[in-house]
């Protein structure tokens, strides 16, 4: 059962899709199937609507979530109403989704849902919270179209990544793209020393001086930095970014003649927005780039077969996957994991 038996080991997941139609679904129906043989109480909820028979956008078909006894599950009002197995109603919240009310319930008898939950980080958090008090020891949250945001450590201690011929059809371009993405998740986490240094300190950009001193370079966020000059080099070789690291901001160190040998740290690999381009030239110039915090990505996961029908061979594009990222590989259709 592969990646089952380290997902155990994590009291929260996430599972993402860089595109829709890249496997997610498939990723999570191996995961309940095989979950219960480990013990493992478990609650899931997803951020977009998911167990669909079609898909919204594409309007191709859609694998189904299928649930199983013990399992806990939250999901609209709506849908509640029109889930196919038998369950035990827990709990009515005060959160809403797109499609209203949140319901909360435990399986009786196996069957299928749609699932619909919390849409915000916050809400999500909440939602991890009550499922601890009905005795949930991981918590699954099934993510949305390139919804990077809710793999965050501040949601989720672990994910699985979803990618195929949907994300690029062409396979060195799939690669790489994915390759990108991987390395932001597996950014390299800053010193304790430094994070207790810079916890709390605020929005905008700050530097940590030869002395050890936190001090402010702007309070604006780095969307806002039109007149921001380099100059701030000579005082840090430590630059911490509170939101969202983006191109204009990355333009300004790589003009910079200080920016070699810099530390640049954000909250986690959810708040850079800047281009792969901008990204690595920072790094060839001797940058580093580091986080406050971190999620263990435990595998990825591949769907060769775009909604138009174009079919990548499954077994080079496992390979050259892994030898790009250095992590296991799984296309769960054809190895009949399901």
């Amino acid at each position: 059962m592969p990646f089952v038996s380290d997902i155990v080991k994590y009291d929260s997941l996430s599972i993402v899709g860089l595109e829709k139609n890249t496997g997610k679904t498939e990723a999570l129906n191996y995961i309940l199937r095989r979950l219960p043989s480990t013990g493992a109480k478990l609650a899931v909820t997803s951020i977009g609507i998911d167990g669909e028979q079609r898909d919204q956008v594409t309007r191709t078909p859609k694998p189904e979530i299928t649930l199983f006894p013990g399992m806990i599950f939250s999901t609209a009002e709506s849908y509640y109403r029109e889930r196919r197995l038998l369950s035990n109603l827990l709990d009515i919240s005060d959160e809403e989704s797109s499609m209203g009310r949140i319901l909360s319930a435990e399986v009786i008898r196996s069957g299928k849902v749609l699932l619909a939950g919390p849409s915000s980080t916050q809400g999500l958090q909440r939602w991890m919270k009550r499922m601890g008090a009905f005795g949930a020891d991981l918590k699954i949250v099934d993510g949305a179209l390139s919804r990077l945001s809710l793999a965050s450590p501040a949601v989720s201690s672990a994910m699985i990544l979803s990618t195929g011929a949907a994300y690029s059809a062409e396979m060195n371009t799939l690669v790489n793209k994915t390759k990108f993405i991987v390395e932001l998740i597996s950014a390299p986490l800053a010193d304790d020393k430094t994070i207790g240094k810079l916890e709390g300190v605020g929005n905008g950009i700050w530097g940590i001086d030869e002395s050890g001193e936190v001090f402010n370079i702007t309070k604006k966020s780095s969307l806002l930095l039109a007149n921001l000059k380099g100059d701030f080099l000579s005082r840090s070789s430590v630059v911490y970014v509170a939101g969202a690291l983006t191109d204009a901001f990355l333009r300004i160190l790589n003009n910079s003649k200080g920016s070699r040998e810099l530390e640049l740290i954000v909250d986690d690999f959810t708040k850079v927005f800047a281009t792969e381009q901008e990204y690595r030239l920072f790094l060839r110039r001797g940058g580093r780039v580091k986080v406050m915090k971190r999620s263990k990505l435990i595998a990825v996961c591949v769907n060769p077969t775009a909604p138009n029908g174009y079919v990548l061979d499954s077994d080079i594009l496992c390979r050259k996957l892994e030898e790009a990222i250095h992590l296991p590989v799984y296309d769960i259709v054809k190895n009949r994991y399901i």
